[in-house]
């Protein structure tokens, strides 16, 4: 390939980015990542109805979150009108396209008439080849492209290979209303050829779209690009994917708490592959990422893969990089407290972190997990905290904490050694002694090393914690 390698990436703006369209938008960018070429974003706002602002920056913010980089501005195709109509006029005048004059009335009839006679209910092309001078007065016209009546239209796919449609059954489609705008259909031709796309790498639902757009390409004399039309995302049980399964906006995934390298990896093994590699970089990613490795099945999105690949980044990623996600995210899910403690407590966290890490699989968890650094006194106890710390272990507690204040240095060794040495006194095992201590300490049955977590929190900290515990 060369760097003229084009590819676009065109949402509708009536809704979130969602998974599905992440995913396109993603092969898009690595195809012309791989190719040194360029990605080009569309936004297909001519429904103007249903597309709004608030989506637009939704895409938008998606995209970027997944660190998606798009070429240049985007691109209204609502400010193109004016472009699709000059494209519509010299169609006209090129005997190309034609004015139909047909009233709703007429086409309701033409369909019913194709329905009893068992044909297909399309456009009989009525005004394909009548003399203008015929229109009706006070009649705003559509205006029709000129399709081939036989033979085959063949789309010569990466993915799907070589797909025929036979021209009997394309009718006279419409390119621009009566009210003067241009279908998707036209629209989409139009801005194509005029960004220079070269590669166009779309769900396999505009397949049968494909044919109709190669109709307008052929007749303008443009070349068409070539077409990669990939399987839709399933659920686990093999149904078009709902949001039971995972079809959610990217912004979903970022508030439950998944890492957008973690996402991109996932979702660019959902219909591509590399050999048998399921975990790899961006850079590897743009490094392998060919047209030959898109899948012909359909991939199956199952929501515990995704968590276990996102633990294995929160895992292998740096404390740094993971506060950096924390703290933005206590924010968007208006959790105020957490966002302050993080802030107000960096070091620590960043210090319990690497403890932290291999206990979590979301970022929702890592903050969840680092709580107990900066929780105000006396601590919640959830559940099963609070089922350890009955009179019995509270009495113990307080016999501990006497234990603790006499320590002289507080560092790993030395706790270590004072508490080993409190159970034994006790002649009780260690873990009967860690238990109800960790539940004092952090409010939770689980949590980091309990002599990580006190060194975390210092001896002050730890001796007022178990005071609120200890009778």
């Amino acid at each position: 390939m060369t760097s003229s390698v084009v590819t676009r990436f065109a949402p509708s703006p009536t809704g979130m980015l969602h998974i599905g369209g992440a995913r396109t938008a993603l092969f898009n960018w690595a195809f012309a990542k791989a190719n040194g070429g360029k990605m080009l974003l569309r936004i297909e706002d001519t429904d103007r109805a249903r597309s709004t602002d608030e989506s637009v920056a939704a895409i938008l913010d998606g995209l970027s979150w997944l660190g998606i980089e798009w070429d240049g501005d985007p691109i209204s195709q609502f400010a193109r009108v004016a472009r699709h109509k000059e494209v519509a006029e010299q169609l006209l005048a090129e005997g190309k396209a034609y004015r139909c004059y047909c009233s709703q009335d007429e086409l309701a009839e033409m369909r019913e008439k194709a329905r009893a006679e068992g044909r297909p209910p399309r456009y009989d092309g009525t005004w394909r080849d009548r003399d203008p001078s015929e229109a009706p007065e006070g009649v705003n016209p559509v205006v029709r492209i000129k399709a081939p009546r036989e033979g085959q239209i063949v789309v010569r796919d990466h993915v799907q290979g070589d797909v025929t449609f036979a021209a009997e059954n394309l009718d006279d489609f419409i390119i621009m209303r009566s009210d003067g705008t241009p279908t998707y259909m036209h629209a989409v031709v139009v801005d194509d050829h005029d960004m220079g796309v070269t590669h166009i790498i779309r769900g396999d639902d505009h397949l049968t779209n494909a044919a109709r757009q190669q109709v307008i390409f052929e007749a303008m004399g443009w070349p068409v690009p070539e077409m990669s039309h990939i399987p839709l995302i399933h659920g686990p049980d093999g149904a078009k994917l709902s949001k039971r399964h995972g079809a959610l906006g990217a912004a979903s995934y970022r508030a439950m708490g998944y890492l957008p390298d973690a996402l991109c990896n996932y979702l660019a093994r959902l219909g591509w592959a590399h050999g048998d590699d399921e975990i790899f970089s961006r850079d590897q990613l743009v490094e392998w990422f060919s047209l030959d490795g898109l899948n012909k099945a359909a991939a199956r999105f199952d929501f515990k893969k995704l968590e276990n690949l996102n633990a294995h980044y929160i895992r292998t990623s740096t404390p740094d990089a993971l506060y950096a996600a924390m703290v933005p995210l206590a924010e968007e899910l208006e959790r105020p407290d957490d966002k302050a403690g993080l802030e107000a407590h960096r070091d620590t966290v960043l210090a319990a972190l690497p403890e932290l890490q291999p206990r979590a699989k979301t970022v929702v968890e890592l903050i969840d997990g680092a709580q107990f650094i900066y929780q105000p006194r006396p601590l919640p106890l959830d559940e099963k905290a609070a089922g350890l710390l009955d009179d019995d272990a509270r009495a113990l507690i307080g016999r501990l904490a006497s234990e603790l204040t006499a320590l002289s240095a507080w560092d790993h060794d030395t706790i270590d050694a004072a508490v080993r040495s409190f159970a034994e006194a006790e002649d009780l095992k260690l873990g009967k002694v860690a238990q109800p201590l960790r539940a004092a300490l952090t409010g939770k049955a689980v949590s980091p090393g309990i002599f990580d977590v006190m060194l975390l929190i210092g001896q002050e900290e730890t001796l007022a914690r178990l005071g609120d515990i200890a009778v």
